[in-house]
């Protein structure tokens, strides 16, 4: 199957999404014939064994405590990982849709510099927070927040970091699909176990792109993703970590259609990896899933569908135009970064990611 995508020349600066043709959408969610998989290749595959330490204690002493309230924070060591294989000390990291900073604390932490854009205001002041705690720590590389909207990262980024981008570490934020905190409220007699920090802002403000459909969040992001690959160098790698997740009792298999959005960004799919959310023991996994995971799989499994608890996410990997990926023998022409493989995802759950006016502290 060969997609077309839109066309990325149209979009004006203010403009809030740029547009995907219906035939564009529909084709991310169909699955290809055998013969397309023969067509593009698979893309090469590599585990990434992230979640040795819990969540918590590799946070621990390098996050202020607000960065707790976060709804869905990406996991540092996942963040580390890709930093430390994708780039060099000195070079720059970019993460469009920020939330508390971690992809921005990983980098100065490994020697590199870090330039983050981050919606909501809120979670900027705290990603700047957590850079001041790694400059109280020792680390002298810049670091920056910038408060805007990541559709219009052009305008917004720093003039010294165009064309300098050596690696976007990011996320897409999911919308009332992550899972937040649990909160206990105890009276006699009664036990309540409900849901807080669930959400990245306001419900209403509808120029976050956590609050505005499936469809306008993946042309929001292809817009994103344009953005980055103009501000990449060449050669530069983007890595999104991404989950599938189920509306409606419909899997949505979000890893792969934006992998389709990327290339209609003009970058080319070079990997899609596996970052484990799980500890790695001696002869399993074991998961380390969040309350309300657990609860979901439990009522999902009381219901007759057999899910399992996440153990993983998807990292995307996609290359800018202009050189060839060792190894991996896919050209960066955009001839073929419009090649889109699709399909449904063999597993469900319900998945985490970062939300994404000029204020900017630097480190």
């Amino acid at each position: 199957m060969t997609t077309t995508p839109p066309n990325t020349t149209q979009a004006s600066a203010d403009e809030q999404t740029m547009p995907l043709s219906r035939a564009f959408i529909d084709a991310l969610d169909t699955t290809p014939p055998a013969d397309t998989l023969a067509e593009f290749g698979e893309l090469p595959v590599s585990v990434w064994a992230t979640a040795q330490t819990s969540p918590a204690a590799q946070r621990k002493g390098r996050y202020v405590p607000e960065s707790t309230a976060h709804p869905a924070k990406m996991l540092p060591a996942v963040a580390a990982h890709a930093i430390e294989h994708y780039t060099k000390p000195g070079e720059v990291v970019l993460d469009p849709m920020c939330g508390i900073g971690t992809t921005l604390v990983e980098a100065i932490d490994l020697g590199r510099r870090a330039v983050g854009v981050e919606y909501e205001p809120h979670w900027a002041d705290i990603a700047r927070a957590n850079l001041r705690l790694a400059h109280e720590r020792g680390h002298d590389h810049d670091g920056q927040v910038v408060r805007g909207d990541a559709r219009q990262l052009e305008a917004l980024l720093p003039v010294e970091y165009a064309g300098q981008v050596a690696l976007v570490v990011t996320s897409p934020p999911y919308g009332p699909s992550v899972h937040g905190l649990v909160k206990t409220d105890r009276e006699p007699g009664v036990d309540k176990v409900s849901k807080r920090h669930y959400r990245y802002g306001s419900a209403l403000d509808r120029g976050n792109l956590a609050n505005i459909g499936h469809h306008r969040l993946l042309a929001g992001f292809t817009r994103i993703l344009t953005a980055c690959a103009r501000v990449l160098r060449p050669g530069g790698h983007v890595a999104i970590t991404v989950r599938p997740w189920r509306e409606h009792a419909e899997l949505i298999d979000l890893p792969s259609q934006v992998i389709a959005c990327g290339a209609a960004a003009g970058l080319v799919p070079v990997e899609r990896c596996v970052a484990l959310l799980a500890r790695v023991a001696d002869t399993e996994l074991v998961a380390r899933g969040s309350f309300f995971q657990r609860d979901f799989i439990r009522k999902q499994r009381e219901a007759g569908l057999p899910l399992h608890l996440i153990a993983h996410e998807d990292v995307i990997v996609l290359r800018a135009e202009g050189s060839r990926s060792a190894g991996s023998g896919i050209s960066t022409d955009r001839s073929d970064s419009r090649r889109l493989v699709t399909g449904r995802a063999r597993h469900a759950g319900n998945p985490r990611g970062e939300s994404g006016v000029s204020e900017s502290w630097a480190a």
